[in-house]
């Protein structure tokens, strides 16, 4: 090795040392406010904790949900969860199968977002059922024609595959983590060195994991469309006004997409926010996420036009029932705002570049993030409400659907567990790749190992 070779292995080492110093930040000493944060999330899951522990000694009386509307706010806000999760196919998978470098950030982000959801969603069906002492019976019972079972069975593969599109990048971070003696004197010390797998980073293991990684890419991207293609038949496939559609499957599809866009571009804000990564995490990232969410919600919003302008249209009676109450009746207010506040406004302003910028597209992700979840609510309560057959002599309370208290909180507790989720996460290991930046950055296997 001559003079300049050595000169320039010692700036590449040098600059490796920083990156790896910047990205492990988060794992030192908890700050006063993130103390704080965790302490009011764990209240809130408390708090949830307590009512749902109230709704097994109650049954779902607590709830709102009646004969008419047997499924509400828990339903809702598992396909919203469900939709949240489909992100991590679409930063994890496609992006990186096409070969788009500036993903390279937002993989871990939008892979714990969707582990995260998908822990979620699942825990939130086993509060919907009113004897979770039964789920069991699911498997035993259950049968291959419900669109039930294929549904635990593509959430639970799902999560699984990205469980290990999680897992697998992280092995040569936890490795640089343990040779940089990142949490040594620690417990996490013993942790990493066995999640760290033996990792040595030799040709041979980067091969292996590039392979595996390749394959599981490959996998989860039709069993992701299918997560929310099959969440999808469970509507459609109900004679119902609303639901009666051969559009759900890519409707839901597109749906999840925007959303999962701007929980990525909101977790995106917060952690270049708080730990200053604005050398990783730059204007050009927000600018090619928001033209990413630009095209996922013109997506989406084309199946909107197709949900609302057929059916007006044609004007059934029973469609036409159904279509005031959103339009002019009870739920106009929350329609109006998820169409224009929640999908066409965010449209007009993301065309304009300054809109794209970190700041701007911060709050346009939050509005539209709102929107989507109630989006859910509207697929589902109106549907419920408006059904083909009357029935006779029932209470008039039983024509209106509003969440209690106790429904309320066990939501905000699913949301609470997702962003806890998320915060250990990112107290335990980097989520911005080490490896990865390094390589996108020209610096070698032998510098990382050395």
């Amino acid at each position: 090795m001559n003079d300049y070779q050595r000169r320039e292995f010692s700036e590449k080492k040098e600059e490796f040392q920083e990156i790896v110093a910047e990205l492990t930040k988060p794992l030192g000493k908890p700050s006063k406010k993130l103390k704080i944060w965790i302490g009011f999330l764990l209240f809130i899951i408390g708090m949830a904790t307590i009512s749902y522990i109230n709704q097994i000694v109650n049954g779902l009386s607590v709830t709102d949900m009646r004969d008419i509307s047997s499924w509400g706010l828990y339903i809702a806000d598992f396909v919203f969860l469900i939709a949240v999760s489909l992100i991590g196919s679409l930063i994890t998978a496609i992006l990186k199968l096409a070969n788009i470098k500036w993903a390279t950030p937002l993989t871990r982000i939008s892979e714990i977002i969707a582990v995260g959801g998908l822990i979620a969603a699942l825990l939130i069906i086993v509060v919907d059922m009113g004897r979770p002492d039964r789920l069991w019976h699911i498997f035993i019972y259950g049968r291959l024609q419900s669109p039930i079972l294929w549904d635990i069975i593509v959430v639970n593969t799902y999560l699984i595959i990205s469980i290990l599109l999680l897992y697998l990048p992280l092995i040569p971070d936890i490795a640089i983590m343990r040779k940089n003696e990142i949490g040594k004197s620690t417990r996490m010390e013993k942790i990493y060195k066995i999640l760290s797998l033996g990792w040595q980073g030799s040709d041979d293991q980067h091969k292996l994991l590039k392979k595996g990684l390749a394959v599981l890419m490959i996998i989860i991207i039709p069993v992701a469309f299918s997560i929310h293609t099959v969440t999808s038949w469970l509507f459609a496939s109900t004679l119902r006004i609303g639901w009666d559609s051969t559009i759900f499957g890519p409707y839901f599809v597109s749906g999840a997409f925007m959303v999962g866009t701007a929980a990525v571009i909101t977790a995106m804000y917060i952690i270049r926010w708080q730990y200053k990564y604005e050398n990783y995490i730059t204007d050009y990232h927000f600018n090619m996420v928001g033209k990413l969410l630009v095209l996922t919600s013109l997506l989406y919003l084309y199946f909107n036009l197709n949900e609302y302008l057929v059916p007006a249209y044609k004007i059934k009676s029973h469609e036409g029932d159904h279509l005031s109450a959103l339009f002019t009746g009870d739920f106009s207010t929350m329609f109006w705002f998820v169409q224009l506040g929640g999908m066409i406004l965010p449209i007009i302003l993301m065309i304009f570049k300054f809109f794209r910028k970190p700041l701007p597209i911060f709050f346009i992700s939050i509005a539209i993030i709102l929107g989507a979840f109630f989006k859910r609510f509207l697929i589902i309560t109106p549907t419920l409400l408006h059904p083909f057959l009357p029935i006779q002599n029932y209470p008039d309370s039983y024509r209106h659907y509003t969440p209690t208290i106790a429904e309320c909180m066990i939501t905000f507790g699913s949301i609470a567990g997702v962003l806890l989720i998320i915060t250990l996460f990112i107290r335990i290991f980097p989520i911005i790749p080490i490896a990865e930046t390094a390589h996108d950055r020209e610096i070698s296997n032998e510098i990382i190992n050395s």
